[in-house]
């Protein structure tokens, strides 16, 4: 609990204090005044390991926000009542800070490194090498990045506009931690800087006009991951549409001024914005139900086949954490049984089970690993997907089933991996759940950025490797698949990134 509040409140900080790009704010400037008379460009082996890089940036900036809107619930409950934080809580509150600024200037400088190929000459683009594609790549990961950095201060808008207590303890000086008053004003001064507003606004009218180059590349898993970071950004969002909240003293646009002590008593279109962020961060913002979502027959079949230990591989397409995984497959989890079959194993009193005893008996048995950390969630949430394919081991027992539910509940509560590295066990993506669960199987895996990586994607092609596992039933575009449902599978998977 306390690393997260650690991790919740420094992103507050953070939040308050990140400028959405640095230097000067002075209307006068044209935005590419100060980009070089020569593009450099760092070859397509480094620029590819940047995107890589880029992506886990993403991915921690997304699962801080996560935790984030999980734990400031529990620091407003308690404010809420009238209770002081105490002095760790409010050491939490300014130390976190410093951990948190190295993203945000590591955001920063992805935002800054490609904004000067929006103004570069076909000419100057042809001598360093950089053809339309990378171009494109290039600029859309630049104007992610700057995203993330705006929704970021939405979000900070949003619950500390409702919290007079904690904007007022981040806005406060403290010069023991370097920190400067008035915080949440300087940020309000850049988020509403002229020149800073042309940059981003600059990026989103090239990108508009290379639709059809970016619907052409959106098979590309690099284009189609940044596509889907920008197209569910709450900021680009209201950019689109520039729809004001309502119910607050002074209208709050992407791109308007705001003053820090102005927005006061969001209502209706503040808390559908907090949802948003709030979607967008564990990566259920959406643009449709999925195809076997609220399927009695479905739920009936799916809940009758499972057993304690089974995998769960799903597709949705419509959502942008499947578009971050590479192949078919976005997503991974473990079932661990409901009270019956947990008391058939001897788990139901056993301590890793007892703490979830009301959570299994409401209909909670999947564990996944989500941005906002590993969950025991229901399986009706679960299966708002559009593909799911049941795998299991071939030969297992009860005391095979009883060591993979127990491994999987011990990742309860454990933060997202947004490294993706399987070696680092205090953290969890969904794949590395199944990984660590099944200690006593040998994954396939990749090796990338000097770490080695597990997808769904492989754990489904364990099936085609060996007789281990088995693949126990199969839904593909929210239908059953009946007839040959391996051979049916095996050409959807990919055999290897490229």
């Amino acid at each position: 609990m306390k690393n997260a509040l650690l991790r919740a409140s420094a992103l507050l900080t953070l939040m308050l204090s990140t400028a959405i790009y640095a230097g000067s704010n002075s209307a006068g400037v044209s935005p590419g005044d100060d980009c070089p008379a020569a593009i450099e460009f760092v070859g397509q082996r480094q620029f590819r390991a940047d995107g890589e890089t880029f992506i886990a940036l993403a991915e921690q900036s997304l699962s801080y926000r996560a935790e984030t809107l999980k734990v400031v619930n529990q620091l407003l409950t308690k404010l809420d009542a009238k209770q002081p934080l105490t002095g760790a809580e409010l050491d939490l509150l300014n130390s976190g800070t410093l951990a948190h600024l190295e993203l945000r200037a590591k955001l920063l400088a992805v935002a800054h490194q490609h904004e000067c190929w929006l103004y570069a000459t076909p000419q100057m683009l042809r001598t360093a090498g950089i053809d339309s594609r990378t171009r494109l790549e290039g600029v859309m990961r630049s104007y992610a990045a700057a995203l993330l950095l705006y929704d970021n201060y939405l979000l900070a808008i949003a619950v500390l506009e409702q919290t007079p207590e904690l904007r007022r303890l981040l806005n406060d000086a403290d010069s023991g931690y370097g920190k400067a008053r008035a915080s949440l004003t300087a940020i309000t001064a850049s988020y509403a800087s002229p020149r800073n507003r042309s940059r981003v606004e600059r990026a989103r009218q090239f990108l508009a006009e290379q639709q059809w180059l970016r619907d052409g590349w959106l098979s590309d898993p690099d284009i189609h991951y940044l596509n889907g970071l920008i197209e569910q950004s709450p900021s680009a969002r209201q950019a689109d549409s520039l729809s004001p909240l309502s119910g607050v003293g002074q209208t709050l646009r992407l791109f308007g001024v705001v003053g820090g002590d102005t927005l006061i008593g969001m209502k209706d279109e503040g808390v559908n914005l907090l949802s948003m962020l709030f979607g967008n961060a564990v990566g259920l913002v959406e643009t449709r139900r999925g195809k076997l979502f609220g399927d009695e027959t479905v739920a009936a079949t799916v809940s009758d086949i499972l057993q304690p230990g089974d995998i769960l591989l799903e597709k949705t397409p419509f959502r942008l954490t499947d578009a971050l995984i590479p192949g078919y497959f976005g997503h991974a989890a473990i079932w661990i049984g409901n009270e019956q079959d947990l008391r058939q194993l001897g788990l139901w009193e056993h301590p890793l089970v007892q703490p979830h005893h009301a959570a299994i008996r409401t209909g909670h048995g999947v564990v996944e690993a989500l941005r906002a950390g590993v969950e025991l969630n229901p399986l009706s949430q679960f299966l708002n997907i559009d593909d799911l394919a049941v795998i299991r081991g071939q030969q297992m027992d009860d005391a095979q089933r009883a060591k993979v539910v127990l491994q999987a509940l011990r990742q309860l509560g454990k933060s997202y991996d947004f490294n993706f590295d399987i070696a680092t066990t205090d953290r969890i993506v969904c794949s590395e759940l199944v990984y660590v669960a099944y200690t006593d199987t040998h994954w396939p895996t990749d090796r990338a950025l000097g770490r080695f990586t597990i997808s769904p994607d492989q754990i489904a092609r364990k099936l085609f490797e060996d007789n281990e596992l088995q693949l126990v039933l199969l839904y593909l575009n929210g239908q059953p698949v009946n007839h040959e449902p391996v051979a049916t599978l095996q050409p959807l998977i990919a055999t290897k990134r490229s």
